[in-house]
């Protein structure tokens, strides 16, 4: 690796004007630990007050997952036929619920809340990690103010204790940064085995996300421009540990699928060469740029951009702004796509906190007057405090509030089924809407209006008539009476129907032609997202059950 020499001897950096001792001086053992403790507290606390539906992901392509393999029974989308996803992620919640059957912990409480406990204890690690490379490359008094952004920011409170394969890429793509030579200070020393251990991480993170390789390539073509021994890095480095890596996720999901599938390759084709995402939206170019990653930042983005420029980090900034890029150029969009770039501007934004109140150094001296302290000290205040009022708030309102009744209506027929309540369930609502089995956890006769995309076996999208039609959840958003007049004809009577308010005005009659009541409403939402405002959800069931 190439080393360069340190020329900075005064009392403070003269780049970043931070305490030269706060660079050098290094958190010892026991403070380390109590940081990863306070990051592990308020990642527990965190899981908990998750209590809202944001993708259906976290749910459909996990846990459902997961639940099919630990019990048996459990809803496959259409990607698990088509063999464009990996057991990988699935199959660590599938050893979680083994270890709660095993103690009989299988009851509704913990097939609810043991998930998201699980991968808070993943985030916390994250977040230490994100502490450890932001102390490696600025500094103590950085690292405190980069994990201060990590911990308030509301999307990540958000987002991060969900259990979407988004949030353990965005764990892989922190812990593998921190082993990366080319990304380390030009003066720090690393052990010789760190490039492995970040080579491992990126290929699980690939492994996981095959679109994970986006952050991969450049930071793989970084290194390898900057390292002595290219040669090595290759032969000795990136191909042993990366075969290894793929080659164990080729063999969980041969054993899974029960034939030889490979994961990567259906998911290019279907996501990169036919445009398939296209089908579940579209978004402008620029969308990440003008509304997906500033919303996720938020309030913080000033403060990321001061950073990314005082700083003059650009290889960092850089994989920001590369990945921003290239995920604009797919037509399909979504906030969870660029997640794992998000703590990288929020270690930009501790930046610039760290510097509000550092070392002045106009009078030659590295030193401020007491005057000078004082305004920045307010500053600093002041800009800590802004944060944290515009920033918690949103976090417990998004994660406790907005579109919870769909958690809450599955949490409630869980119970209820548990006490042998409900013998049958149907969603009239869109497709994947709600959780499923996995918070059921009952074998019963669930039905959901389907949506799966009209697809060739190369996965391109029919370019027939055919491409128009609507699936059943879109023609019963267009005529939900006539839809449903129509699907009552060789129904299996429910003892439950699930639905959404709107839908519920426009079905009165159907539902009391069937006999049906009301027997519970949940608050979904304030405003709408997608569609019409789904305020509310509504149960009903039969009379007389």
């Amino acid at each position: 690796m190439r080393q360069r020499k340190n020329l900075d001897v005064s009392s403070t950096d003269s780049k970043t004007n931070i305490p030269k001792s706060s660079k050098n001086n290094k958190f010892t053992h026991p403070l380390l630990k109590k940081v990863f403790l306070l990051c592990l507290f308020v990642r527990f606390v965190n899981a908990f007050l998750v209590q809202t539906y944001f993708n259906p992901d976290e749910h459909w392509q996990a846990l459902e997952v997961a639940h099919r393999i630990s019990f048996g029974y459990g809803h496959l989308t259409w990607e698990w036929e088509k063999g464009i996803r990996s057991y990988l992620h699935p199959v660590i919640f599938a050893g979680l619920y083994k270890v709660l059957a095993f103690f009989h912990l299988d009851k509704p409480w913990f097939m609810i809340r043991t998930p998201r406990l699980l991968q808070s204890i993943f985030s916390a690690f994250g977040d230490f990690y994100l502490f450890k490379l932001s102390q490696e490359i600025f500094g103590d008094r950085v690292a405190k103010f980069a994990l201060f952004a990590q911990l308030t920011n509301w999307f990540m409170f958000f987002c991060i204790t969900r259990t979407l394969s988004n949030s353990l890429e965005t764990v892989l793509t922190v812990v593998s940064l921190y082993y990366w030579p080319c990304i380390r200070p030009i003066a720090s020393k690393i052990s010789r085995g760190s490039r492995k251990w970040g080579l491992a991480a990126a290929a699980l993170a690939c492994a996981i996300r095959p679109t994970s390789a986006i952050t991969w390539i450049y930071i793989g073509l970084l290194e390898l421009y900057l390292t002595r021994d290219k040669l090595k890095f290759v032969l000795l480095e990136v191909i042993p540990i990366g075969t290894l890596i793929l080659g164990l996720t080729f063999l969980v999901d041969r054993w899974m699928y029960g034939t030889w599938v490979l994961v990567p390759l259906n998911f290019l084709k279907f996501n990169f060469l036919s445009a398939g995402g296209d089908y579940y939206g579209t978004h402008v170019w620029h969308w990440y740029f003008t509304q997906g990653f500033t919303v996720m930042v938020f309030t913080f983005l000033p403060f990321s951009l001061a950073g990314i420029f005082k700083s003059k980090q650009w290889k960092l900034s850089g994989l920001i702004a590369w990945c921003l890029a290239i995920y604009s150029l797919l037509g399909h969009k979504e906030f969870r796509f660029v997640f794992p770039v998000l703590p990288i501007a929020l270690m930009f934004s501790g930046y610039w906190l760290a510097t509000i109140g550092g070392p002045d150094k106009s009078n030659g001296r590295g030193k401020r007057s007491p005057s000078s302290h004082d305004r920045c000290s307010g500053k600093l205040q002041l800009a800590v405090l802004f944060l944290a009022v515009s920033n918690i708030p949103m976090a417990f309102y998004m994660s406790m509030v907005h579109q919870r009744g769909t958690e809450d209506v599955m949490n409630f027929l869980s119970v209820e089924a548990d006490s042998g309540k409900v013998k049958s369930v149907l969603f009239f609502t869109p497709c994947h809407a709600t959780p499923y089995y996995s918070t059921l956890h009952r074998n019963l006769p669930m039905r959901f209006l389907d949506c799966t995309p009209r697809i060739e076996p190369l996965f391109i999208p029919f370019c027939s008539d055919e491409k128009g039609a609507l699936d059943e959840s879109d023609q019963f958003l267009v005529d939900p009476a006539g839809f449903a007049t129509e699907f009552a004809k060789n129904w299996s009577i429910p003892s439950h129907i699930v639905l959404f308010d709107f839908q519920e005005k426009l079905l009165k009659d159907f539902l009391a032609l069937h006999n049906f009541e009301e027997i519970k409403r949940f608050f979904h939402a304030h405003f709408k997202v997608d569609r019409e405002l789904q305020a509310s959800v509504v149960v009903y069931t039969l009379k007389g059950q």
